[in-house]
């Protein structure tokens, strides 16, 4: 059995979809830099997902905006805030209505994958429409 140790401070992202943990991370700007520990653990089992991934990380706290991110590559995900070494806040990642400067158009053609325009990204249904181009994507094709 693997054992991670428990943090006094900081943030754990639980559900996250297995093979999904790394990406989150990268999503939050947390990498080797981050001053606090940081710990992912991978294909975990869950009875929810089958398998799961788990991020814990020391000393950071995810804001609203950072926990609708995680939303984007792994929409069941929760988000736990730990102070003191208990769980003082819980919530459910939601999809956001709208992305701006969050990810890449996947159409290559896109006029802001060809000059400096401001990526913006309005949710319709279950996609997102390019403000540019138009065109609809799947949260995880913006996000890679």
């Amino acid at each position: 059995m693997l054992n991670v140790e428990a943090i006094e401070n900081g943030t754990v992202i639980d559900h996250i979809r297995a093979g999904k943990g790394k990406k989150v991370l990268e999503m939050l700007g947390i990498n080797e830099n981050n001053a606090g520990r940081v710990a992912l653990v991978m294909n975990v089992p869950s009875k929810r997902l089958n398998k799961k991934d788990i991020v814990k990380i020391e000393g950071a706290f995810v804001n609203e905006e950072q926990t609708n991110l995680v939303a984007l590559i792994s929409p069941k995900s929760t988000i736990n805030i730990i102070k003191n070494g208990k769980v003082i806040e819980k919530r459910e990642v939601e999809i956001p209505n709208a992305l701006k400067n969050v990810g890449n158009c996947p159409n290559p053609n896109c006029i802001t994958n060809t000059e400096h325009a401001e990526k913006i990204f309005e949710k319709e249904e279950s996609k997102f429409r390019c403000h540019y181009c138009e065109r609809c994507f799947a949260a995880e094709e913006l996000v890679g």
